[in-house]
């Protein structure tokens, strides 16, 4: 199967669909439809969702499956929302802050915790 291309080739814009046809009675429908969300990721970030969903987002098995650290892990999540325009700018830079607390020894595994479910509710 051919992958859609989702950037212009002259200007590297995103790309929209215009036209829909029916291959069995030829219908055609005409409009403005924006691409999938998931259409538009790379290659690389196809694969580490499929990874983190087979994991059932559990980090540490997408640490071991992927052979890379914690830290990675969460940043290659938080490029995957940013990418699908699901990203919470706040809250991102947050829990990055206390897992570096955390990583210095600022703050205890009890305390960062504590900080991340307070962000989370």
């Amino acid at each position: 199967m051919k992958k859609i291309p989702t950037l212009c080739p002259a200007c590297t814009s995103k790309l929209e669909i215009t036209e829909l046809k029916c291959k069995t009675c030829g219908t055609i429908l005409q409009g403005e439809f924006p691409l999938n969300r998931l259409l538009s990721l790379s290659e690389e970030d196809k694969k580490f969702l499929m990874v983190f969903l087979r994991s059932r987002g559990n980090i540490k098995e997408v640490q071991e499956r992927l052979g890379i650290s914690y830290p990675t892990v969460k940043n290659r999540l938080d490029k995957l929302l940013k990418a699908m325009a699901l990203f919470n700018e706040s809250e991102g830079l947050k829990e990055k802050e206390i897992l570096e607390n955390l990583e210095n020894k600022e703050i205890t595994v009890s305390e960062a915790v504590k900080l991340i479910k307070e962000i989370k509710s």
